[in-house]
């Protein structure tokens, strides 16, 4: 049984920093893309970053790109994304993912499995 956790999450002023984690567990990490997405009050949940197994390939939604980073360590079976520049439009459940291969994807339905998600509130 897959399980992704993720941590991270609070209240921050616009312009600060927060990183999020999301731990892995119940099938080989490393073998796996992973992706994040958020998802705002009275909206649809949207692709923020994905990244493939090796860190060889990332990629990121344009409105985040330049300000967020997606990395992984498969030592720790781990996934951050790091947020910098944070701004208001950037309030949302954040939700880690992983993906069905190797690679990553901005599609939902090719992840298959998620995790909780974490409360991220960014003020003005």
């Amino acid at each position: 049984q897959v399980q992704l956790v993720e941590s991270g999450g609070g209240l921050v002023q616009a312009g600060g920093s927060l990183r999020l984690s999301c731990a892995a567990s119940g099938r080989t990490f490393s073998g796996y893309g992973m992706g994040w997405f958020r998802q705002a009050p009275g909206k649809e949940r949207e692709f923020v970053a994905h990244i493939a197994w090796s860190e060889s390939s990332t990629y990121y939604a344009d409105s985040v790109k330049g300000r967020f980073t997606i990395s992984r360590d498969n030592a720790k079976n781990t996934v951050y994304l790091q947020m910098n520049s944070l701004k208001p439009e950037d309030t949302a459940v954040y939700y880690c993912a992983q993906h069905r291969s190797v690679y990553g994807s901005q599609k939902e339905d090719t992840y298959d499995y998620w995790g909780q998600g974490t409360q991220v509130t960014v003020s003005s």
